[in-house]
């Protein structure tokens, strides 16, 4: 697990979230500090893409985001979204307390951008909901959703695969958190089959958990 400041960029400040914001919102832990040292193992990378326009799905804290908005120019749109109200306002918050802008959006995967920003994204984020829990779990109102994948931790995730290809630009990528039990391999044959190589950033064990952060790039016979 990474612990707070061990970054060469620090994590944000979360500090004004409150203990009874995390019986609501996913509280940042071992798979969001992995996230963030992949993003930040991939900052010159990034920085020769120049993005413009950048959006995190799940945003929850809006700790990645936030992160993310330090290893950028300032020319760089953060957008997230978030089905969660109470985490769309947390995302906000976490921008403001790190002075940055985050144009948080409530909505269901990337669907409040897809005419907006089709074709045009960047870099896009997705941390799942990636536990295999039973299926009823998926979706509900309470915490569990934010961790509730469903049958093989898929079922939230699967529902954006189809469309990391219509929101990309043409030099955009994807970074995804997952477990093993995720089945790794069978998301790389699919989105092999839409034109994206697969690479494995970063894997770390945390308790029964082997997380990982994969990269999605067009694949360059594609571009």
């Amino acid at each position: 697990m990474n612990t707070l400041g061990q970054l060469e960029f620090p994590t944000p400040d979360f500090s004004h979230l409150i203990r009874a914001d995390f019986d609501v919102i996913y509280e940042p832990a071992e798979d969001t500090f992995l996230l963030l040292d992949a993003l930040e193992s991939e900052r010159q990378g990034l920085k020769k893409v120049s993005p413009l326009i950048c959006l995190e799905v799940g945003s929850g804290s809006g700790v990645v985001s936030s992160f993310l908005a330090t290893l950028l120019p300032h020319t760089c749109a953060l957008f997230t979204t978030d089905i969660n109200p109470v985490a769309s306002s947390k995302t906000a918050a976490t921008g403001n307390q790190n002075k940055v802008i985050l144009n948080a959006v409530v909505g269901d995967l990337v669907y409040p951008f897809f005419h907006r920003l089709k074709e045009n994204i960047d870099i896009l984020i997705f941390n799942p909901p990636y536990v295999v829990t039973p299926p009823e779990e998926v979706g509900s109102n309470s915490i569990e959703a934010s961790w509730a994948g469903g049958d093989n931790g898929r079922v939230v995730m699967d529902r954006l695969f189809p469309l990391v290809n219509d929101m990309l630009s043409d030099e955009g990528v994807f970074y995804l958190v997952v477990i093993k039990e995720n089945n790794p391999e069978e998301i790389q044959t699919m989105m092999k089959s839409q034109g994206f190589d697969m690479q494995t950033l970063l894997t770390r064990r945390s308790g029964p958990e082997l997380l990982s952060v994969l990269k999605f790039a067009r694949s360059s016979d594609k571009l």
